[in-house]
């Protein structure tokens, strides 16, 4: 891998993954030896019983003082020298279980309510029984996180913690109501305080500060950034890249956003991240569209957190400050797992031979022809590398099925009802219209396999946007161009899925 220069590389990551972890806060480094484990999860238990006090009645709710700072930093301190992921994930799994809602009160509290509401009673005594059964569905973990966060990087370190406990989640160390419960609360703490009137919106440009192109550069997680002068070309003419910050770490960024400024819709990513951009100097009249076509999340712990939808509202609107006449935004878009997919597909119809609900019969015909095996078990290996696009025979005989079996990807492949592809999600949730897919738009290498070199353009006509995310998100309809429509339907004629 080529370096960008002393102390810059960058990495291949999947899209809305994360760079590498950042420093853990300084701590002791606590043993982790078989006889150790005891000692261990006593003092876990005795540095949550310290930072974690009990509720206070609700008549002292206000009157309460809150925990010293000293107790909420010993937490982070402990926590900081927990070296291994199962041991912090031990931790949040017992601060879930023991530290959670009393459920005693809010039976009690829940009863209370119901009576009241069975007798004529004043709407002030009802509304403070209720207000009463608030309190008791409040989880005594919230006060620690709420006091966290006023400490000196109390916030940042909130939401690595959050990271953990997702990573914890992913490998199966801890599970269970209690643990999902925890990272919702937590959730909709940073939602509120990463809320877009704490953000602020940065451009970046070749001007900017080292550390925060190398910063950029490193977060790029759809299209690596490959050395010096490609990272200035992403930031130069003809391009544009934003990235949200938060007041409590100014100039770090959180969500990245590139953009390409074009004279048409693009659909090859090639022409955007490989080629030198015409000139030295914009031309404005060469610029009819605004092309997205990197976003990239720099925060494991703020998944799920609407940042990279506030940032695509905010450049629109910076974009049209600079270029009033822009007409057109639309993203270019990866296909993460469409591959996968399949692969799938073709495993299960090899299982059952003779059974073909895939290609047409001349199709698999002039498959095996170039192949010289049947259909399903040579593409299975074709399809896992890249090796099929080095044949333009193949090339062309591929196009027309994979196009069609992509568009049923995007379109009717669903996850409760909603894109199962996440991209696909993340832009139709937003208002977005499934607008042309894009043969060979990708060729690189993780182009090739992870999406057999297609790509994929989601519209934003901003008159429409609003009525496509309500449709969307309460009826789960997905507004599609009349290429995609057409793709769909041969689909579904060629196919008995």
């Amino acid at each position: 891998m080529r370096g960008l220069g002393p102390g810059l590389t960058a990495r291949r990551l999947l899209p809305l993954r994360l760079p590498q972890r950042p420093p853990r806060p300084h701590g002791r480094q606590l043993s982790s030896g078989p006889g150790a484990a005891g000692a261990l999860e006593r003092a876990m238990d005795e540095v949550l019983r310290r930072a974690v006090p009990p509720m206070p009645a609700y008549e002292l709710r206000e009157k309460t003082p809150a925990p010293a700072e000293g107790q909420c930093a010993d937490f982070v301190s402990f926590y900081g020298g927990l070296a291994e992921v199962a041991q912090r994930a031990e931790l949040l799994g017992r601060l879930a279980q023991g530290f959670g809602v009393d459920h005693g009160q809010v039976a009690e509290q829940s009863a209370g309510v119901l009576q009241l509401r069975q007798q004529p009673r004043e709407a002030a005594v009802l509304l403070q029984a209720e207000d009463r059964l608030r309190y008791a569905l409040v989880p005594r973990y919230r006060g620690l996180f709420h006091h966290i966060s006023k400490l000196d990087g109390g916030v940042r370190f909130l939401v690595q913690l959050r990271a953990d406990l997702l990573e914890a989640q992913a490998l199966k160390l801890v599970e269970g109501p209690h643990v999902r419960e925890m990272n919702g609360v937590l959730k909709g703490m940073l939602s509120e305080w990463f809320s877009s009137g704490f953000l602020n919106l940065e451009r970046v440009t070749w001007h900017s500060s080292c550390d925060v192109l190398q910063r950029i550069s490193e977060s790029e997680a759809v299209h690596p950034v490959r050395n010096w002068m490609d990272m200035k070309r992403r930031v130069g003419p003809y391009r544009r890249c934003y990235y949200f910050s938060h007041c409590s770490t100014p100039g770090e960024p959180l969500v990245v956003l590139h953009v390409a400024l074009t004279s048409d819709i693009s659909s090859n990513i090639q022409a955007i991240v490989k080629e030198q951009p015409p000139s030295e100097t914009e031309d404005k009249d060469r610029i009819a569209c605004a092309i997205f076509y990197s976003i990239s999340l720099t925060q494991q712990g703020l998944q799920g957190v609407e940042l990279g939808t506030f940032l695509i509202k905010r450049v629109v609107k910076e974009l049209q400050k600079e270029f009033p006449h822009l007409g057109a935004f639309s993203s270019l878009s990866p296909i993460p797992g469409f591959t996968k997919w399949l692969l799938g597909l073709l495993s299960s119809q090899a299982k059952e031979r003779g059974r073909n609900e895939l290609f047409s019969d001349s199709e698999c015909r002039e498959l095996a022809e170039l192949t010289g095996d049947p259909v399903h078990e040579t593409l299975r290996g074709l399809l896992s590398s890249s090796e099929w696009a080095k044949s333009e025979k193949l090339v062309r005989a591929l196009q027309a099925p994979l196009m069609r079996l992509c568009a049923w990807y995007l379109y009717g492949e669903k996850h409760r009802g909603y894109a199962l592809n996440p991209v696909a999600n993340f832009h139709l949730q937003n208002g977005a219209v499934l607008w042309r897919i894009n043969w060979m738009a990708d060729s690189s290498l993780r182009g090739l396999t992870g999406s057999c070199g297609l790509m994929v353009n989601y519209r934003y006509f901003l008159e429409e946007t609003a009525p496509n995310s309500t449709a969307y998100l309460s009826c789960k309809t997905i507004k599609a161009s009349e290429q995609v429509l057409s793709l769909v339907a041969q689909f579904q004629k060629n196919s008995k899925l």
